[in-house]
């Protein structure tokens, strides 16, 4: 196969497109950790109570997320992201209207959360449709956007409490992230052939690799290998980690008496060393392998979660957050590029879909177990444990993944599908 160069590439612009939209998703995602104090105080509802919302809110887009990798598959990120934007868009302004912990629930734990699911699975599933070489690079741009909006929306969620109140401030993140998505949703493409080009680096594929390109695994299929869930293990344990520490991280520096300033620039930090973690990572992967990278950034992540149990000062709060936020990123962005390797590019939304329900299912118990192990015993000591630990399993279920399996994974390709699509 021969791939001619076109004078310019498409596929870069379907990686800065997905770099924005899952800075803006996430981004207004993640600033629930800013709203998270105000919202208490106002209300008098516990931390356990208050954080389900976003417990709930994280299982609903990772189930969400199966269902937009298929549509993506099937009719291509477009539509799918611009539909996703607006609801988002709907869900932000309707949370300054909340009044009852139901509308919390409602508002920020389905709205919220199945607009939110169009930030990741139908960006990251179509960049390997589109390149073959730098696919970890492209990917690992795209998944940056993430840490970008982390870095960037709580802050300004921040000072616009501040300034006009939080109801207000939403309605201002709200109208803003939902017209800017709906607009940079409409140069998302799924793949190279609806602009008449080829991936890049097609001419370098081997045939090994051509088959598994090809065709690939349904997720029924899927299903039924053994690599895949321990990957899905994996993901479980890791959101459990990243979603009750970007939820739950902010209250506890304020608690031991950080700024609201200086605890959102925790947020920031995490935000930024991802940006270069997910790029940097994603360079590596396509130098060394995904596996390597995946081990190597969740020993970082355990370190880390091993030294926020004894952060009582800015400066290591701060170090905290950078060794933290550099694994998340690494991890984040070898996710969809592992589950092609392995399962094919025919239904990547929908395997990663699935996969991510992972990441949102641990979140969602992650947030809710910290909250209540607060509610508790007045501290966080025992969660931050038990989420060092979590890691740590996932850094020895990354060891004992079946790798080699490989090529019998391949040789399965061939055999008659027993669960057709």
């Amino acid at each position: 196969m021969k791939s001619e160069k076109p004078k310019f590439f498409y596929g870069y612009i379907v990686v800065l497109a997905g770099f924005y939209i899952a800075l803006a998703t996430h981004g207004a995602f993640y600033s629930f950790g800013i709203f998270f104090e105000r919202v208490l105080n106002e209300f008098g509802w516990t931390r356990a109570v208050t954080s389900g919302a976003f417990s709930l809110a994280n299982l609903l887009n990772g189930l969400s997320s199966i269902i937009m990798g298929r549509l993506t598959d099937k009719l291509g990120p477009r539509i799918v992201i611009t539909a996703c934007g607006l609801l988002l868009g709907i869900g932000l302004l309707l949370m300054s209207q909340t009044r009852a912990i139901w509308q919390l629930y409602l508002f920020w734990g389905i709205i919220i959360a199945i607009g939110v699911s169009g930030g990741f699975v139908p960006t990251t599933s179509v960049v390997p449709r589109w390149f073959v070489e730098r696919r970890g690079l492209m990917t690992g741009i795209v998944v940056a956007g993430i840490g970008a909006g982390t870095m960037i929306i709580p802050p300004l969620a921040s000072q616009l409490i501040a300034n006009y109140g939080w109801r207000t401030s939403f309605i201002i993140i709200g109208g803003i992230v939902s017209a800017s998505i709906i607009l940079v949703a409409q140069f998302m493409r799924r793949d190279p052939s609806q602009v008449k080009q080829l991936p890049y680096g097609t001419n370098k594929l081997e045939e090994k690799d051509l088959d598994l390109q090809a065709t690939g695994f349904s997720p029924q299929e899927a299903l039924h290998t053994k690599q895949f869930w321990m990957i899905f293990a994996i993901y479980l344990f890791y959101g459990a980690c990243l979603q009750a520490i970007i939820v739950h991280v902010v209250i506890y520096a304020t608690g031991l008496e950080l700024s609201l300033a200086s605890a959102a620039n925790i947020l920031a930090i995490i935000g930024g060393l991802s940006i270069a973690g997910k790029v940097m990572m994603g360079n590596v992967a396509d130098r060394v392998g995904n596996r390597l990278v995946l081990g190597a950034c969740l020993i970082l992540m355990s370190i880390a979660l091993f030294w926020l149990i004894k952060c009582r000062e800015v400066w290591m709060f701060y170090l905290f957050a950078a060794s933290f936020g550099l694994a998340y990123g690494g991890i984040v962005a070898v996710e969809a590029l592992i589950l092609a390797e392995r399962f094919g590019l025919k239904s990547v939304g929908a395997n990663l879909g699935i996969c991510f329900l992972a990441n949102t299912g641990g979140g969602a118990i992650g947030v809710v177990l910290l909250g209540w192990i607060f509610d508790m015993t007045s501290s966080y000591s025992l969660g931050f444990l038990i989420c060092a630990l979590l890691s740590s399993a996932a850094f020895v279920l990354t060891l004992l993944l079946g790798w080699s399996d490989r090529k019998n994974l391949v040789s399965k390709l061939s055999r008659p599908s027993r669960f057709p699509l």
